[in-house]
Protein backbone atom coordinates (compact mmCIF):
# COMPACT_ATOMS: atom_id res chain seq x y z
CA UNK A 1 0.00 0.00 0.00
CA UNK A 2 1.42 2.87 -1.08
CA UNK A 3 1.99 6.31 1.33
CA UNK A 4 -0.75 8.00 -0.80
CA UNK A 5 -3.24 5.23 0.18
CA UNK A 6 -2.96 5.40 3.82
CA UNK A 7 -5.58 6.81 6.02
CA UNK A 8 -3.63 9.99 7.29
CA UNK A 9 -4.75 9.15 10.73
CA UNK A 10 -2.99 5.70 10.63
CA UNK A 11 0.28 7.95 9.32
CA UNK A 12 0.25 9.88 11.90
CA UNK A 13 0.53 7.15 14.81
CA UNK A 14 4.04 6.82 13.59
CA UNK A 15 4.42 3.08 13.60
CA UNK A 16 7.05 0.70 12.07
CA UNK A 17 5.67 -2.07 9.79
CA UNK A 18 6.75 -4.46 12.15
CA UNK A 19 4.48 -3.08 15.04
CA UNK A 20 2.31 -5.80 16.92
CA UNK A 21 -1.84 -5.47 16.37
CA UNK A 22 -1.87 -4.58 20.50
CA UNK A 23 0.74 -1.70 19.58
CA UNK A 24 -1.25 -0.21 16.98
CA UNK A 25 -3.91 -0.13 19.28
CA UNK A 26 -2.44 1.35 22.35
CA UNK A 27 -1.37 4.06 19.59
CA UNK A 28 -4.18 4.70 18.25
CA UNK A 29 -6.23 4.88 22.08
CA UNK A 30 -3.44 7.61 22.91
CA UNK A 31 -4.11 9.54 19.68
CA UNK A 32 -7.02 10.70 21.19
CA UNK A 33 -8.09 13.50 23.58
CA UNK A 34 -9.18 11.79 27.32
CA UNK A 35 -12.33 13.78 26.60
CA UNK A 36 -13.51 11.95 23.78
CA UNK A 37 -12.32 8.45 24.98
CA UNK A 38 -14.93 9.90 28.00
CA UNK A 39 -18.24 10.10 26.11
CA UNK A 40 -20.04 7.28 26.26
CA UNK A 41 -21.72 8.20 23.27
CA UNK A 42 -18.79 8.26 21.31
CA UNK A 43 -18.49 4.67 21.67
CA UNK A 44 -19.15 3.32 18.35
CA UNK A 45 -17.38 5.85 16.57
CA UNK A 46 -14.45 4.94 18.19
CA UNK A 47 -14.44 1.23 17.98
CA UNK A 48 -14.67 2.31 14.31
CA UNK A 49 -11.31 4.03 14.55
CA UNK A 50 -9.86 1.57 16.29
CA UNK A 51 -10.51 -1.24 13.88
CA UNK A 52 -9.60 1.54 10.47
CA UNK A 53 -6.27 1.93 12.35
CA UNK A 54 -5.83 -2.01 12.75
CA UNK A 55 -7.04 -2.59 8.91
CA UNK A 56 -4.89 0.05 8.09
CA UNK A 57 -1.95 -1.39 9.90
CA UNK A 58 -2.59 -5.12 8.65
CA UNK A 59 -2.64 -3.51 4.54
CA UNK A 60 0.47 -1.83 5.38
CA UNK A 61 2.04 -4.42 6.84
CA UNK A 62 0.74 -7.15 3.74
CA UNK A 63 1.99 -4.35 1.25
CA UNK A 64 5.50 -4.78 2.68
CA UNK A 65 5.44 -1.21 3.14
CA UNK A 66 7.56 0.82 5.71
CA UNK A 67 7.77 4.59 4.76
CA UNK A 68 7.69 5.40 8.63
CA UNK A 69 10.51 3.20 9.97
Amino acid sequence: MSAEMTDPAYQRLGLPATASPYTVLRAAVRALHPDTRAVRGFRAARKRFYWQMLCAHAARQAAGDDPAG
